[in-house]
């Protein structure tokens, strides 16, 4: 069975949202234990950018927190806790 890469993006980019975090100096960050190669598809795709730094986390663009915040929203979540908001 072959995978759909677009569907596993999205469920990366959704799990992403859970460990989400603000840096001030650096914006969103996330931590990254994900497969290299979905990774890269969110690199090129505009949602985070340089995955394989030496960095445990990775920079989460304005447009990737707010997709997989709501991408979390569509498939795990019914309400944000105060913190998620």
């Amino acid at each position: 069975m072959e995978d759909d890469e677009d569907k596993v993006d999205e469920m990366v980019l959704a799990l992403l949202f859970l460990t989400t975090f603000e840096k001030s100096r650096y914006g969103a960050r996330a931590w990254k234990g994900h497969d290299w190669n979905v990774l890269d598809r969110l690199d090129a795709k505009g949602y985070i950018s340089d995955p394989r730094s030496k960095a445990k986390s990775v920079a989460v663009t304005e447009e990737g927190v707010k997709q997989s915040r709501a991408l979390f929203m569509k498939y795990f979540g019914t309400k944000l806790s105060h913190r998620q908001q």
